[in-house]
């Protein structure tokens, strides 16, 4: 007999939206634990730049379970279908406990392909691109994905690297078509924090001046001083990006947060963009104001049907 499908519910917006503080609060109502949609909070010693924010995840000396951070090394490679393998085991998991999953992040490929159900395929690292290919240029390459309807994100558009890595991925899945990660059927209720544009830009600048000052720059050098290269840095992007091309004394301090700040503005506006389009295709997220009280905030998630146990 085939198993009814699992309640998920989905806290999602833009950067410094303070998702993590509704989605743990929100657990600790509900018997729930936190699967993290972040791309990079994945990786061990990245904590300030990613802004993990672990202190949220203990309330009143309880310890809110949590999944998908710190669970690689930053040299070691993490994409869409690790997570969604790591998110597959990690539901699964969580479901046997008898406790409530509670997908939260900022990473819109991430939650698009939860919420709309992505089928992916795992790529053996057999499968390489010709030398030819590897050769074109972003645009050739961009032209194949979009031809191809295989850019889910504008992540895979930053860079002939991560273009190439798509396009490798686009490719193999079109001669191996049967080769897909099935993801557990689940009943999604998602939650977006929403503010008025202008006022989430403040809250990104003040932001990063805090976690400048709490030693973002420091945290930065110490993965350098670890064997992470220059170039893996700026793979990451935004923080690290930035404060790896600072420490590299490419840009002065001066630049390097001007351009990191509007960086990051420029990144919570693609959110939001891809929010919005995700909703045109079909999901539903109940937007509530990240300037409400906590209170207000749950309040308005429980008057939607989500049953407190306490």
């Amino acid at each position: 007999m085939k198993d009814n499908p699992m309640e998920l519910i989905t806290i999602l917006g833009p950067t410094a939206t303070g998702k993590t503080k509704v989605a743990t609060n929100l657990a600790l109502k509900i018997n729930g634990e936190i699967i993290s949609a972040d791309s990079r909070q994945v990786f061990k010693g990245m904590d300030i730049g990613t802004g993990k924010d672990i202190e949220e995840y203990t309330i009143d000396s309880f310890k809110i379970p949590f999944h998908l951070i710190d669970i690689k090394k930053p040299t070691e490679d993490y994409d869409l279908f690790s997570f969604l393998n790591d998110y597959k085991k990690a539901l699964i998991e969580i479901s046997k406990k008898g406790n409530k999953p509670i997908l939260c992040g900022g990473t819109t490929l991430y939650l698009s392909a939860v919420l709309q159900n992505y089928q992916l395929t795992h790529v053996p690292e057999s499968f390489q691109l010709d030398e030819a290919t590897k050769s074109l240029s972003l645009p050739d390459i961009l032209r194949e994905l979009e031809t191809n309807m295989n850019v889910h994100n504008t992540t895979d558009t930053l860079s002939r690297e991560r273009a190439l890595k798509a396009l490798r991925i686009s490719r193999y899945e079109r001669e191996n078509p049967d080769h897909k990660l099935v993801l557990p059927e689940t009943n999604h209720q998602v939650f977006g924090m929403e503010l008025p544009f202008d006022q989430i830009k403040k809250r990104i600048t003040i932001r990063l001046k805090k976690r400048l000052s709490e030693g973002m720059i420091d945290e930065a050098q110490e993965l350098l001083d670890q064997g992470v290269s220059l170039e893996r840095m700026k793979y990451f992007g935004l923080e690290y990006k930035f404060l790896a091309m600072f420490l590299n004394k490419e840009i002065n301090y001066n630049d390097m947060f001007q351009k990191l700040n509007s960086a990051i503005h420029e990144f919570a506006k693609k959110q939001l963009t891809r929010y919005r389009k995700m909703e045109k295709e079909g999901v539903e997220i109940n937007w509530m104001n990240a300037e409400w009280t906590l209170e207000d905030q749950l309040s308005f998630i429980h008057d939607k049907g989500v049953v407190f146990d306490c």
